[in-house]
């Protein structure tokens, strides 16, 4: 065996599953269908990489929904509290998005990424048998297309790290025997599917700080499961940062084979003579499974020669750095991307050949006539990616010199929140949104034709007024203290102000699962970034002049653009985030100068950019925070600043949102409680807040009742006086059947409220 894939995406190159699944959703189809394009799609990807000659295929990295969702089930730990559904489809997917009767589980995102998990509860579930049936399935359709499948799982310790308590708290690692028993089970049922089972266990955990505590666990846990059949291999996977400390626990076990990233941590090299000295094999994650740049093969061969120095060839296998979920499919759909901008890119399926080549290259394989093109191609589209004008922008480089008088603070709070006050006089309990608005088919039909160059700008302009107004007056009649225009004439919260910067390239199919059907295209930035003209006062300024109320400016804040974007790997990313911010600088003070004086800068990723390393969290910040003092501190004392951040566990960074200075936050916490809450209260939090009181993820629509019992459940944590009351997060992904009940809901429930107070 000489290349590894981590795992491959699943939603299909042409977002087959998002639409099978979403059509079933709507009730347009029903779930056999879903079932024919998942085969399908599992095929397929399949057969990709058993044609680009990758030796170790994966089985199960494909879920309908969420793999750590699949994990639960295959465990028999569903939640107790969706257990009265008996239909096994309808439960699984209530579990993820609820219906009428049951709420959602929790998502949040999978370590320092942008792809979203459900939270299993792992002291409030059932207690049902270990399920093969999805795996099984998996594995006799995998071997029926010549395959030789390696089954994915999520590792027991990454299981219980990432789950919660009923009570909000984290990690219940005091169950760990009940769920290594599991596992063990699990493990027992999949051995008898063949004469040799190789199995993958993630444990993506191992590269954070709780790894070192967990020690004698990772040894006790892996000890334990490799003893479960003599006819299974047990490859553990690591990634996104060094795994030293539990490499060396693992060594003391009998995993076959230890998988480390050398993309993301050098660090790794440290311990290559630990796995050598204990026999292991080395999965040498060396293309990167997280960018889209081109990989230098002679560089990745360069480092493996280097690693080779501490542990034989023959103990080395090739592979992805992390699972190719995080990267789109293919490049054969970019069509019109700038020719040479293509020549740095590779996309899923062509990472399945550098990774071919790059292990031909090692292992000192004779390639073919076509894959000595390819490794000539590789080597030109490099030395263009060094040298091109387009990469470089001189305007750009003289302003970052003059950065440092920027990186201040604005006034203090205190003197800043009592002129907003007296300037917009808006009531406890403000009611607002975050910003979007349901993008329904017309909406799409009327910005596809423009893009289609189906219709003028004029007209398509006259249609997007036409939604704007309709939206806004219907935000007015409902009563909502502070408006939104509705973001129609935006595709993506990133897309939109990507499309509008020099240096960033956008594709046509470069699609990205976040979570479930949910799809996002991240800008490709290339180049040095800049804001040639203004990106969306046209907008707000016409939404204003439908109403006397606060009309809300929408920005995509520099780290969050940054984060949810595929950014440059040729100088620092924190030079790239203070270009972006200075773009974001200039749209501020356009707006405010326009009459916009109330403005949000969504940092929905900004936690999602930590380093999993404490140690490497200090430098982050440091630029993180002082990026968006860059864009925001040219706004005047009585411009109001606002912020919203998404699916963040708040507890070990809370200084550091006080220290980004806004003046208003809204955070999502419908599916979690006031846990989050409470964490501003007791660091002392001075701003105002906004807790999101009801989950736009799920489409039910919540109860007044329901939102006044919430709502008082806030205030006894934080005084109204400094509570927002709005949706968790934007609404562009439901429809205006949803929103419109449920906004009016959230309305009545603040007039109720106040009129007890």
């Amino acid at each position: 065996m000489k290349t590894f894939v981590t795992g491959f995406p699943r939603i299909g190159e042409q977002r087959e599953l998002k639409f099978a699944l979403e059509r079933f959703w709507k009730g347009e189809q029903p779930f056999s269908e879903v079932e024919k394009v998942a085969i399908e799609l599992k095929k397929r990807h399949w057969n990709y990489q058993k044609e680009a000659n990758i030796d170790a295929v994966s089985i199960n990295d494909f879920s309908l929904y969420d793999t750590t969702l699949d994990t639960m089930v295959a465990l028999g730990l569903e939640p107790k509290s969706h257990q009265d559904i008996t239909d096994k489809t309808a439960r699984y997917f209530a579990i993820a998005r609820g219906d009428d009767q049951h709420r959602a589980l929790e998502m949040t995102k999978w370590f320092n990424t942008n792809y979203h998990y459900i939270v299993p509860v792992l002291d409030e579930t059932t207690d049902k048998e270990v399920n093969i049936t999805k795996i099984k399935a998996e594995y006799i359709a995998a071997k029926a297309e010549g395959i030789t499948p390696k089954v994915n799982l999520i590792g027991p310790l990454t299981f219980i790290a990432n789950a919660k308590k009923s009570n909000g708290e984290d990690a219940p690692f005091e169950l760990f025997e009940d769920i290594l028993a599991k596992y063990k089970a699990l493990l027992a049922q999949i051995a008898t599917l063949d004469e040799k089972i190789l199995i993958q266990i993630d444990e993506p955990v191992l590269v954070t700080d709780k790894a070192a505590e967990l020690g004698l666990l990772i040894k006790k846990a892996y000890s334990e499961l490799t003893s479960v059949a003599t006819n299974v291999e047990l490859f553990v996977i690591t990634y996104f940062d060094h795994a030293k400390e539990a490499t060396k626990a693992l060594c003391t076990t009998d995993v076959a084979g230890i998988g480390l990233d050398f993309v993301y941590s050098k660090e790794n090299k440290e311990v290559v003579k630990t796995i050598a000295d204990a026999g292991k094999k080395l999965i040498a994650g060396v293309i990167d499974g997280r960018n889209i740049w081109i990989s230098d093969i002679d560089a990745k061969v360069a480092l493996l020669e280097e690693l080779a120095q501490d542990i034989d060839k023959e103990n080395i296998i090739v592979s992805t750095s992390c699972s190719l979920l995080h990267v789109p499919f293919t490049l054969k759909y970019e069509e019109k991307l700038d020719t040479e901008v293509k020549s740095w890119l590779a996309y899923s399926v062509e990472k399945l050949d550098e990774l071919n080549l790059t292990a031909k290259c090692f292992f000192s394989d004779a390639l073919s006539i076509e894959e000595q093109k390819a490794l000539d191609a590789n080597r030109a589209a490099n030395q263009s990616r060094r040298t091109s004008s387009k990469i470089h922008d001189e305007a750009v480089q003289a302003r970052i010199k003059e950065l440092e008088s920027l990186k201040v603070k604005r006034v203090p709070y205190e003197t800043r929140i009592v002129k907003q006050h007296e300037k917009f006089n808006y009531p406890e309990l403000a009611t607002t949104t975050i910003g979007s608005f349901p993008q329904t088919p017309e909406v799409r039909k009327a910005r596809r034709a423009f893009k289609n160059g189906e219709i003028d700008e004029e007209s398509y302009i006259e249609q997007m007024k036409t939604f704007t107004k309709a939206c806004v007056l219907w935000q007015d009649e409902i009563g909502l203290d502070v408006l939104v225009h509705g973001e129609f004439e935006r595709n993506d919260m990133v897309e939109y102000f990507g499309e509008q910067l020099s240096g960033v390239a956008f594709s046509q199919n470069g699609w990205v699962q976040s979570y479930g059907s949910r799809c996002v295209k991240p800008p490709l930035i290339y180049g040095d970034v800049s804001r040639p003209e203004p990106m969306t006062v046209f907008w707000s300024s016409y939404a204003q002049s439908l109403t006397d109320k606060p009309m809300k400016g929408m920005l995509t804040g520099a780290v969050t653009i940054l984060n949810w974007s595929f950014v440059r790997d040729d100088q620092p990313r924190s030079k790239t985030c203070y270009q972006i911010s200075l773009g974001i600088r200039d749209e501020i003070d356009d707006l405010q100068n326009a009459g916009i004086e109330m403005i949000q800068v969504d940092e929905a990723a900004f936690k999602e950019g930590y380093p999993l390393r404490a140690s490497k969290r200090p430098a982050y910040e440091e630029f993180a925070v002082k990026s968006f003092w860059i864009s925001t501190n040219v706004a005047k004392e009585t411009t109001q600043i606002h912020t919203h951040m998404c699916y963040s566990e708040f507890n070990d960074i809370i200084r550091t949102i006080e220290e980004m200075d806004a003046d208003v936050i809204s955070i999502e916490t419908a599916r979690s409680g006031n846990v989050l809450l409470k964490v501003f209260a007791r660091t002392g939090y001075l701003q105002e807040i906004g807790p999101g009181v009801y989950d736009i993820h799920s489409p039910r629509v919540p109860s007044t009742e329901e939102m006044v019992a919430q709502i008082k459940e806030l205030m006894e944590v934080l005084p109204a006086k400094q509570l927002w009351i709005n949706p968790d997060c934007g609404l562009k992904t439901r429809g205006w059947a949803e929103v419109k009940p449920s906004l009016e809901n959230m309305v009545k429930a603040v007039k109720e409220v106040r009129a007890q107070l």
